[in-house]
């Protein structure tokens, strides 16, 4: 539960990590193997979006789509160096 509501609070804050992900591609300290695993991630799930909740439920059909952008999101802070996660106070 108390994951869930991590990740809720993250959800609103969103449009805060857009720096972060620029930096974490430009980021000459990730390495390209996860970058590469990253642009994969986001345009499989773009392409091939697999709904658990189908959009056509208005507000609560997109649940499952921020759930999966907020999962990854959280994984691009943990596979970030330390130095990006500070410059963006994600510590």
């Amino acid at each position: 539960m108390r994951k869930f509501m991590k990740r809720l609070g993250f959800i609103f804050k969103f449009h805060k990590s857009i720096p972060f992900v620029m930096d974490f591609f430009r980021s000459p300290q990730v390495k390209i193997v996860t970058k590469t695993l990253y642009v994969v991630l986001i345009i499989g799930y773009i392409v091939f979006p697999f709904d658990l909740i189908p959009d056509f439920f208005y507000l609560i059909g997109f649940v499952d789509d921020i759930t999966v952008a907020a999962f990854l999101l959280q994984l691009m802070v943990k596979d970030a160096p330390e130095s990006l996660k500070e410059k963006h106070h994600l510590k």
